[in-house]
């Protein structure tokens, strides 16, 4: 397995969000790796995107995304969600993160059946709070460097022979013109 290196996340985030489909997240569970290949992402910059939590300015939830590519950037959300995003930018901005909306599990997916309390597939890691539910990820992971051979980080993946949906944000209020969601079905 080939971890991506932090030169992969020094470009333009909506670059990367489309770049990481194919990807795969690797968690590791005590001495068990759960796997899953990326199939949906969305970008979030800075200052051109009202969408974003860097848009407004600096704040304790958002640091991560300010400092170094290439660390995890996780939020809680609706009082009982969390997000896993991967912090992501080139020198044009002084923040972004990119969104993992969904994967399609590979490896330990009766471990991401209990930690989601499911048997279904269908539903097992198709939307960015199931995924982290079913890897295991949170707030723990805040800035974790997914550079790294550690408990959470992404490698290549599958080359990607279809091509890629792009459409408009999932669950935005502003910026929904922006067409920075990216995905495949696998």
């Amino acid at each position: 397995m080939i971890i991506l290196p932090r030169a992969f996340y020094s470009r333009d985030t909506v670059t990367v969000a489309k770049s990481l489909i194919g990807k795969r997240i690797v968690r590791k569970i005590d001495k068990q790796e759960i796997s899953g290949i990326i199939i949906e992402t969305e970008a979030y910059r800075h200052k051109d995107d009202p969408a974003s939590h860097a848009f407004r300015k600096i704040t304790e939830r958002n640091r991560v995304m300010f400092g170094e590519v290439g660390k995890a950037y996780v939020y809680f959300t609706y009082g009982m969600h969390y997000c896993f995003n991967v912090v992501a930018r080139n020198s044009k901005f002084d923040a972004g993160a990119v969104l993992i909306r969904a994967i399609s599990p590979e490896n330990g997916i009766n471990t991401m059946q209990k930690n989601r309390g499911v048997d279904s597939m269908k539903n097992l890691v198709n939307g960015p709070a199931k995924l982290t539910q079913a890897l295991g990820i949170t707030k723990e992971h805040y800035g974790v460097d997914l550079t790294e051979d550690s408990e959470l980080f992404i490698v290549e993946g599958i080359k990607i022979h279809e091509k890629i949906i792009v459409s408009p944000r999932v669950g935005i209020k502003v910026a929904k013109e922006k067409m920075w969601n990216f995905k495949i079905s696998i």
